[in-house]
């Protein structure tokens, strides 16, 4: 497989970015979190509007395209060194595009002046992330609310410095 083509976010991705989401969390979420997180993490994702509303704030968000033609993944990097979303579709996770992903953000984050990256990453992105050099700082447990229930769900907060 070749090295995946990467690109800046255009307005269009928006709600091809939303789908791909929710996919991932859906059918690749069940792999680290039970059922009734998977949806309420799904139920919590604003959706279209939150790629306009980083875009517009000059969030950094980074698009790889597979062979096909196809959106396979994208990054979405805030301006203080947030890496607030890392997301693959299910047909195309493994695939290296993750790794492209953090190492495209990486190069911008350098070329931008931050220094320090940080994420909250999943279950399931947490071995991409430590791959990539990010260090385990703690889990985080917290809840989602759905309906009249707490769920119970949790994440790594992570970090790296940059040279």
């Amino acid at each position: 497989m070749a090295a995946p083509h990467i690109r800046p976010f255009v307005p269009e991705d928006a709600p091809v970015l939303a789908a791909l989401t929710l996919a991932a969390i859906v059918m690749i979420g069940v792999r680290g979190y039970s059922m009734q997180q998977v949806m309420c993490w799904a139920a919590h994702h604003p959706g279209a509007p939150r790629f306009l509303d980083s875009a517009a704030k000059g969030d950094l968000i980074l698009v790889a395209m597979a062979d096909d033609g196809a959106t396979a993944a994208y990054a979405l990097l805030e301006r203080d060194g947030h890496f607030d979303m890392l997301y693959c579709h299910p047909d195309y996770a493994g695939n290296g595009f993750a790794t492209a992903l953090l190492a495209a953000t990486e190069s911008a984050a350098r070329r931008d002046g931050i220094e320090r990256l940080f994420a909250n990453a999943s279950e399931l992105s947490r071995p991409v992330f430590e791959r990539a050099g990010y260090a385990l700082l703690h889990r985080r447990d917290f809840t989602y609310t759905m309906g009249d229930d707490a769920i119970p769900m949790h994440n790594y907060a992570m970090e790296k410095h940059l040279d």
